[in-house]
C-alpha cells in the first residue's frame, strides 16, 4: 500500500489535489514536493506559460495597492512570493519608508529569492534591509495580529489546502485600515477564448514543463488546480466571509487572472 494511501485512509478526510483526491493531511507535502522540483525555472516557466503577461499582472498588482512613497511606514506580508517578483516590485514602487516579508512554505523557492535578492545588493544595498524571507504556512502565518498595512498572495492561494484558513489568516495579520489583493488565476468569461485557453493550458503546458523543468506532471497539477478554484464570484463571497470589506475584483485577460481586493475596516 501505498504512503498517500495510508495516510488517506488514516485521516479520512480528502482534499482536492488536481483532478485527483488525496487525503487532507497529504495534500500539502504534495504541493510542496511539486515547488521544490519547479523553483529553479519558476520564474521562466511564468514567462513561456504566459507570454510574459504574467509580468503585466503582477505590475498591475502593485499599482492597485499603490504604496505610498516617501518615509512613510508601509509594511508589506507577501505570501506564497518566495521568488520576490511581487516584492521587489512593490519596494521599486514605494518610498524609503515601505518594507516588505515574502513568506512562503517552499525552501526552495524562497532560495530563488535570495538569490535575486543577492544579485540586486550589487546595485540597489537598501534592499538588504527592506526586504526578509519567513518560512511559513499560509494557513497558520508566524505573526503577531495586526502586523502588516497591507497583505499579497500572488499565484498561491489556491494551492493551500483550506482557502478559508489563509483568508482568516490575512484578516487577522492585517492593521484595521488593512489591504488585501490576491492576484490569481481565474474562469475565462469569453467565449472562444475559454475553449482555446484550455486546449493551450491542458496540451502545451504541460509539454513545456517537461522540456524546461524536467517535470511535466507538476505543472499538469498546476494547470488542474486552477480549473479546481473557485470562481470570481464565490471566492469573492468568501474573502467577504472572512471579515473582509468592500470586497472587489477585477478580470485582467478575459478572466485568465484576476485581481481580488478587501479591506479590514
Amino acid at each position: 500500500m501505498s504512503e498517500d494511501l495510508k495516510n488517506k485512509e488514516a485521516s479520512g478526510a480528502e482534499a482536492s489535489f488536481g483532478f485527483a483526491r488525496v487525503a487532507e493531511n497529504a495534500r500539502q507535502g504534495l504541493v510542496n514536493s511539486v515547488f521544490s522540483k519547479v523553483a529553479p525555472r519558476y520564474d521562466l516557466m511564468n514567462d513561456l506559460m504566459s507570454g510574459g503577461l504574467h509580468r503585466l499582472w503582477k505590475d498591475e498588482l502593485v499599482h492597485t495597492l499603490a504604496p505610498p512613497k516617501g518615509q512613510t511606514p508601509f509594511a508589506l506580508l507577501d505570501v506564497a512570493g518566495g521568488t520576490g517578483d511581487v516584492a521587489f516590485r512593490f519596494l521599486d514602487a514605494g518610498g524609503e519608508g515601505s518594507r516588505a516579508v515574502i513568506c512562503d512554505i517552499s525552501p526552495e523557492m524562497m532560495e530563488a529569492g535570495k538569490a535575486r535578492l543577492k544579485s540586486r545588493l550589487e546595485t540597489d544595498g537598501r534592499a538588504t534591509n527592506r526586504l526578509e524571507f519567513v518560512q511559513g504556512n499560509a494557513e497558520a502565518l508566524p505573526f503577531e495580529d495586526r502586523s502588516f498595512d497591507a497583505y499579497t498572495i500572488a499565484f498561491g492561494i489556491r494551492n493551500v489546502t483550506h482557502i478559508d484558513r489563509a483568508l482568516g489568516e490575512a484578516f487577522r495579520v492585517l492593521k484595521p485600515g488593512g489591504r488585501f489583493l490576491c492576484l490569481e488565476f481565474s474562469s475565462v468569461e469569453i467565449p472562444l477564448l475559454d475553449t482555446l485557453y484550455d486546449a493551450y493550458s491542458f496540451n502545451a503546458i504541460p509539454r513545456l514543463g517537461q522540456l524546461v523543468a524536467g517535470d511535466a506532471d507538476a505543472y499538469r497539477y498546476l494547470v488542474e488546480s486552477i480549473r479546481r478554484f473557485p470562481s470570481q464570484e464565490r471566492f469573492a463571497a468568501m474573502i467577504g466571509e472572512a471579515g473582509f470589506e468592500r470586497v472587489r475584483y477585477r478580470n485582467l485577460t478575459g478572466g485568465i487572472a484576476a485581481i481580488h481586493a478587501g479591506w479590514r475596516l
